[in-house]
């Protein structure tokens, strides 16, 4: 009887030792900001890895367009890590393929991108965005002041203007991008759309909260008042094509809430990353206001900002 005590004692102190080691974690774990070398552009991209169970590595990518992708599995082979993931709206059928290493704080490595080519990559830690209980209100400011387009950069191409008082995209062309940056805030903005369009706004320049024409459709990260491929609201409330919407967003940190036409859809979640589109993934700076104008029309005859800081 000793001898089967014995047996079963040691049996759970392994499972315990195993179980305290998966959760202490592997170095590689965690969220990270990937820079992409890519002809001559430097294209922000994200890679989280976290274990599953006491011996797989597995993850979330998102690459420069197109939403977090689920990683399978990430192999680990010495110093070195490899995963693979089937393309998204990427060109070509191929897989991409990573390779990578920890060096010093960070990671580095090349991807085989899905039409063949190799191209390196470094990365950092996603930081810490604080978040912060009574935040005291600044001024409001009139992102677009129903006359004109300043404030905004303009591109080449830029198919933008303002119509009989409304910020209008009448095809799809460049994204309008705000000059003035921001870090936390309250954002208030009134906008419509014909059938089938697309669009969204970028939050920072990074985080897209998705415009479309989805109503009556099932809840997605991917559809009307989602935080695009990362955060699914708790019901759809989008109205009908041509009708004019509202959105109510406030961002403090990584956790953002939004109300869609007077209904609470996401209420204090975290953003765990940039999405697909972003400007950049410097996410401790401030960052400007980027609506979407490369998809489908849109118009917006309201967008109001009101900077936050902690009380």
């Amino acid at each position: 009887m000793n001898t089967i005590k014995t047996a079963v004692f040691a049996l759970l102190m392994t499972i315990g030792l195993t179980l305290v080691q998966a959760q202490e974690g592997h170095p590689l774990e965690g969220k990270w900001n990937l820079t992409i070398d890519q002809e001559g552009k430097k294209l922000p991209s994200w890679l989280e890895i976290r274990h599953s169970g006491t011996n797989t590595l597995i993850g979330r990518f998102t690459y420069a367009f197109g939403s977090a992708r689920p990683v399978a599995e990430i192999e680990k082979h010495g110093e070195l890590f490899s995963f693979m993931i089937p393309p998204q709206w990427e060109p070509g059928a191929a897989n991409m393929e990573f390779e990578g290493k920890i060096v010093g704080e960070g990671l580095e490595g090349t991807m085989i991108y899905a039409d063949g080519k190799t191209y390196n990559w470094t990365a950092i830690k996603s930081p810490k965005l604080p978040y912060y209980e009574n935040a005291k209100e600044g001024k409001t400011i009139k992102l677009f002041n129903g006359k004109s387009l300043n404030g905004w950069e303009m591109k080449p191409g830029n198919q933008w203007a303002v119509l009989d008082g409304i910020l209008t995209s009448s095809k799809p062309g460049v994204n309008l991008v705000s000059e003035e940056k921001f870090k936390d805030f309250k954002l208030h903005a009134e906008f419509r759309y014909p059938e089938n369009s697309n669009s969204g706004l970028y939050l920072r320049g990074r985080y897209e909260v998705q415009i479309a024409d989805n109503i009556g459709l099932e809840t997605s990260s991917i559809y009307f008042g989602g935080i695009y491929g990362l955060l699914t609201p708790n019901e759809n409330a989008a109205k009908k094509a041509g009708e004019w919407q509202t959105y109510d967003i406030t961002l403090i940190g990584r956790r953002v809430t939004i109300v869609a036409n007077g209904k609470t859809v996401i209420s204090n979640q975290n953003i765990d990353a940039m999405t697909g589109g972003a400007l950049d993934n410097n996410e401790a700076e401030a960052g400007p206001i980027m609506i979407q104008g490369d998809h489908g029309p849109v118009e917006f005859r309201k967008l109001e900002i009101v900077p936050l800081i902690k009380g």
